[in-house]
């Protein structure tokens, strides 16, 4: 105990400096019983909430104002922070080491093409605090050309997902350790998940009797393939196919040039 008191003092003398409403507030103990007026099965906003991850947003954008361009909060409890491409391993890398955050684990790389767009790629980080108990969105954008860093180096879970978007979508992430294809199969072309890729693709594997073994070949489509064949001999909708029977029965048969001479 007498070894104590100097250090409690000290801490009591001690200035602690103001900090914002860090992602600790919103880990407090809350009843989980839902209020006779609302339904269990709805998520509602809480205002509190919001206004916390609106703060801690503005937070990392008065730190990072180089990088951060946009700060939001979608679905009331969602914090999104959009940030030029240049930026995004400082960005994670603050995210993952600054104590009041500690985003350490990264659940998924998603991305979005748009081709209307200027730069028509926006890839989304969702980044998880196991500490704090919450998420986050980082948000980017890039175009067909201009390769992003890669944050693998920070958090290496984040491998596979960015093999995974280029495979997909064609994004190019520089200093990637092993930057494969992962999705698709060996020697294909393309990026299927691009707008732009057709449905059909443009090679289709086959099993070759001749090689006894799978070719990829130009993909060739008959013109009888091309064709939409409505009628089906298992009737899906036998109601709907009754009525239109029925409604062909009662229509009046043409009378032909044969019956009209007569």
């Amino acid at each position: 105990a007498r070894l104590l008191r100097p250090i409690a003092a000290n801490i009591h003398k001690a200035k602690i400096l103001s900090q914002p409403a860090a992602l600790s507030q919103l880990c407090r103990y809350s009843s989980t019983d839902t209020p006779k007026d609302k339904s269990p099965t709805v998520r509602y906003a809480d205002p509190a909430k919001t206004k916390m991850l609106s703060e801690f947003g503005q937070y990392v954008a008065d730190i990072l104002p180089r990088y951060v361009q946009k700060v939001q909060v979608s679905n009331g409890d969602e914090l999104e922070i959009c940030i030029h491409p240049d930026g995004i391993v400082p960005t994670i890398s603050f995210l993952a080491s600054h104590h009041h955050t500690q985003f350490l684990n990264i659940t998924d790389i998603t991305a979005l093409d748009v081709p209307s767009r200027e730069y028509r790629f926006e890839l989304v980080y969702i980044l998880l605090s196991l500490r704090y108990n919450a998420r986050m969105k980082v948000k980017t954008y890039t175009d067909e050309l201009t390769p992003v860093d890669s944050v693998t180096p920070v958090l290496p879970a984040a491998n596979w997902y960015e093999r995974e978007i280029w495979d997909l979508y064609g994004v190019y992430f520089a200093n990637h350790p092993d930057l494969r294809r992962l999705m698709t199969d060996y020697g294909f072309e393309g990026h299927p998940f691009r707008k732009d890729f057709p449905l059909s693709g443009y090679v289709e594997l086959r099993y070759d009797e001749d090689v006894q073994r799978c070719v990829l070949e130009p993909l060739e489509l008959a013109q009888e393939f091309r064709k939409f064949e409505y009628s089906s001999p298992w009737e899906q909708f036998p109601k709907y196919r009754v009525a239109d029977a029925v409604e062909e029965a009662e229509k009046p048969a043409e009378i032909t040039e044969g019956e009209k001479k007569k």
